[in-house]
């Protein structure tokens, strides 16, 4: 099944690290929205099945009003059939879920929210420029909780300065103890254009550390899988029966339509991408034009997503799919690009099936990106 991921570029203020799309401005939320719903209606016939997910993102997809929210399921529900059991999911900060808001929240479609908690230390938090503090990171997963948001998702960032393995551990403990049942952590990275990038150049801030790093994650993937969690894509990990249905349906290639500024989409074959600039992206639909440009996928750019994508995952990549999707050639290539990782124990091969080991999950981009081909590459050999 299909899905939509909505992209809704508000923030109440800039985290030092982030460099998603997005204004602290709300003045023109109402325009926006009608914006994102003149789309969905524009995109409408490239969805030919049920929808299986629907995404909200961002920024801070919280910050919307209902009226907005239910402008935007409105929209949906006249020009889609969604599955019964779909997956619709809001991006919240823990400051925005009061109990007011949550109510509201409530009273929607919205059957999972994912929470950006990043850390439960005060401190972390305010170097890291979040807009909650630590007590809003507890209270606001157990008032989801308590008013019947079970399905909850909690983010972490593991590998900056302030970061200690105790307080580590201690962050993992904590999101244990909520039985929330998915928990996505990630590296913190340093992106260019970002406060954190201007401040480790200026010497203002230690540079990230990538053994601290490599170390982290190590020690995160060894709790979460005694805590019995399943690490189905190297930054997520899902109790049984747990994963985010939409994020996997983008590591399995399958189709869905990106909304609102900044958004990408995929149709099986090509990339859309709209502008990133929120003026130019309401201008476009006013005028009764899409925001976007095609990027048209070679089958190696396509082959390269694949292996990029699935490699991450607990399927792993599989060569029987890559022989039917894209040829013999391309099996072959990559049966004998596997070997030198397979003796240095870096990934395993079982029933055409090539996953990365504990070790090899380290070095997950580098692995893939030695696997990626390129069109001269298998001209030669066809």
């Amino acid at each position: 099944m299909s899905g939509i991921y909505i992209h809704i570029p508000f923030c109440k203020q800039a985290c030092h690290y982030c460099d998603f799309h997005f204004s602290t401005s709300l003045r023109y939320t109402q325009e926006m929205t009608d914006a994102i719903c003149k789309e969905i209606v524009m995109k409408k016939e490239r969805v030919k099945d049920d929808l299986g997910s629907i995404y909200f993102g961002g920024g801070t997809p919280s910050l919307l009003p209902e009226k907005s929210f239910q402008q935007i399921f409105d929209t949906i529900t006249r020009h889609f059939s969604i599955a019964t059991n779909a997956e619709i999911t809001i991006e919240a900060n823990p400051d925005d879920l009061n109990a007011a808001k949550i109510a509201v929240l409530r009273q929607l479609p919205i059957n999972r929210f994912s929470i950006g908690i990043q850390s439960f230390f005060e401190e972390d938090l305010r170097w890291m420029n979040r807009a909650h503090n630590a007590e809003e990171a507890e209270t606001c997963i157990k008032r989801s909780q308590d008013a019947g948001f079970e399905n909850l998702s909690i983010d972490l960032i593991y590998g900056y300065p302030l970061l200690t393995d105790s307080k580590l551990l201690e962050n993992i403990n904590k999101s244990v103890s909520f039985q929330t049942p998915h928990i996505s952590a990630y590296a913190m990275t340093v992106e260019p254009r970002t406060a954190l990038a201007s401040a480790i150049k200026k010497g203002k801030q230690v540079p990230v550390n990538d053994e601290q790093a490599a170390a982290q994650f190590t020690l995160l993937t060894e709790k979460l899988a005694i805590a019995g969690f399943d690490q189905y894509e190297i930054s997520n990990f899902s109790l049984p029966g747990k994963h985010a249905v939409h994020n996997t349906n983008y590591w399995r290639g399958i189709p869905y339509l990106g909304i609102g500024p900044s958004a990408h989409g995929f149709d099986g074959y090509n990339r859309y991408l709209n502008v990133a600039n929120n003026a130019h992206y309401m201008n476009f639909l006013e005028n009764g034009q899409l925001a976007e440009t095609v990027e048209e996928l070679h089958i190696c750019d396509r082959f390269n997503e694949y292996i990029m994508t699935s490699l991450r995952t607990m399927w792993g990549t599989d060569l029987s799919k890559i022989r039917v999707d894209f040829g013999k050639v391309f099996a072959e290539e990559t049966k004998k690009n596997v070997e030198i990782f397979k003796q240095r124990k870096w990934v395993t091969e079982q029933n055409e099936v090539v996953t990365l080991t504990p070790d090899g999950k380290l070095f997950a981009d580098y692995i893939a990106s030695e696997l990626f081909l390129l069109p001269e590459e298998i001209a030669e050999k066809i």
